[in-house]
This record gives structure tokens, sequence and C-alpha cells, in this order.
């Protein structure tokens, strides 16, 4: 299958883009001092629980309460990063080969423009998944090692944070064959922010027992459903205890959405990817 060519040659030209390496830099500094942190975290509560013993006093809060939120900021940063990669990585995929006239030279061989779509989103998709799996994984084994920590469902929090980053990659491969590069990166960066603005008013509704702000948040995340995903995650990688003693908050909620939300963002993620092959299939170059 041809696209399979495009996805592979796509792979390595992210890989090599400016943009990714700026990522994956930043991202090793987050790791560093993110085990540094968890380090710190370790040690001030072992401190307390000594200290307090000492004093005959009882333990307030489980330590996994703790060691589950810093797992939840990890996690939330990984989602943010990997957001930020997919919307910059894939901006100009489509929009700036057609300004630069690199796709004249493609388009006339026997191979069908959605083929060259679908090509450049299984490159991208495939860079991602490998992107956020290591991210996730020195969350997770960072909790493990060093807080002696392990999240519940950290595979299906993983899934979801890729499916947020795949609705963005066809949000933004939609948004390539339609506008500009510098366009398309200002409104797709926009929808992005708010979703995670509707989300975070969505939790101050709950939290103040707000219909109207609860429901901005809900028509936000029908609209862009990436924020909705990640809160299922960071549900489902958090103890009970944890989701009942945090509450709503930035980086969490306590009503998750059901099951029928993940299959309305597989289908916002599928029904993107088919309109932007429609899209460039009429577009001239």
């Amino acid at each position: 299958m041809k696209a399979l060519v495009i996805a592979q040659l796509t792979f390595r030209e992210g890989l090599r883009k400016k943009l990714v390496l700026g990522v994956v830099l930043l991202s090793l500094v987050f790791a560093a001092l993110y085990v540094w942190g968890f380090h710190l975290f370790v040690q001030d509560w072992r401190a307390m629980e000594a200290h307090r013993q000492a004093q005959g006093a009882t333990t307030i809060l489980p330590y996994e309460v703790f060691a589950s939120a810093m797992v939840l900021l990890g996690l939330w940063t990984v989602n943010f990063l990997a957001g930020v990669m997919t919307i910059f990585a894939a901006v100009g995929t489509i929009a700036s080969e057609i300004e630069q006239g690199t796709l004249h030279a493609i388009v006339p061989k026997p191979i069908r423009r959605w083929e060259i779509v679908l090509g450049k989103w299984l490159g991208y998709a495939g860079m991602l998944a490998m992107y956020i799996g290591v991210m996730v994984a020195i969350v997770t084994t960072t909790a493990h090692f060093i807080g002696d920590y392990q999240p519940p469902n950290i595979l299906q929090a993983y899934g979801l944070i890729l499916l947020v980053a795949l609705m963005l990659l066809s949000l933004t491969m939609l948004g390539s064959t339609l506008f500009s590069t510098v366009a398309n990166g200002v409104i797709v960066f926009m929808l992005y922010g708010m979703a995670i603005t509707g989300g975070l008013v969505e939790q101050i509704g709950t939290a103040l027992d707000n219909d109207v702000l609860v429901r901005i948040g809900v028509i936000v995340s029908i609209l862009v459903p990436s924020d909705s995903m990640w809160r299922l995650a960071s549900y489902l990688v958090q103890p009970r205890i944890a989701v009942n003693f945090l509450g709503p908050n930035p980086f969490g909620t306590t009503v998750p959405p059901s099951s029928l939300a993940v299959w309305y963002s597989v289908g916002y993620m599928v029904v993107l990817l088919l309109l932007a092959m429609a899209r460039f299939q009429r577009r001239d170059l």
C-alpha cells in the first residue's frame, strides 16, 4: 500500500524536524526534573511520617493519595506536551508543501491523493505513539522505583492520551488542507486551548454545583473532545480515595466521561481524517 511508504517517509521527516527535536529535549528536561521532584517528595514524606510517629500522631491520609497526585501531574504534562508536539509537527503537513511546491513532484505519480493524507497521518501517529509510550513509561517507572507506587489502569490511560493526540492530529491535518500553515497553527492551538479551558470551567461548575458552567464545559467537549478524554484518563489512574480527596480540580475530575464519549472521540478522529482526505482530493495545487 502506497500510504505505508508515505507513512515511513513522514515518520523519518518528523524525527528530523527541529521543532520535534526541541520538544524531545524539553521532555528530557521535564523527565529529569520529575524524577528529582518525586525523589524530594518521597524524602519529605518519610521525614514527615517519622516526625509524626515520634509525636505519637496518626497519618492523616494514605501515602497513595499524594503519590497519585504526583503521577497525575506527570501524566498531565505528558498529555500537554504531546498535544503541542502534534499540532506544531503536523501544522504544515499539506499547506506548507503546497506553498513550497513539493507536492507537485508527488501528485502526478501513480498515487492517490487520499493515500498521501493517510500516509502522513499514519507516519505522525506512529511517532506520537512512540513518544507518548516513552513518556508514560518514564512517569510510571519513576513512581514505581522511586515512590514505590504503581498507578492503576496505566495502559488505558496511555490509550486515552494517545487518542487525544490523534484527534488533534486529524484536526490539524484537516486544517492544513483548508488554511495556510500559520493560520492553521493559530486556529488549532486556540481550539486546543479552548478545550482545556472548557474542561476547567466544567470542573468549576461541578465544584460549585452550577449547571450553566457544566453545560458550557460539555458543549466545548463536544466541539473539541480532547480534554474530556484526558479527564477520563486522569480518573482511571487514580485510586478512588484520591479522587474523593482531590475532588474536581484543574488536572482531574470526579465525574468521568462515559464510554459513549470515548466512541464519540474515536468517530471524531476518523471523520476529521476522512474530511481531510476528501478536501485534499479537490484542492487546487
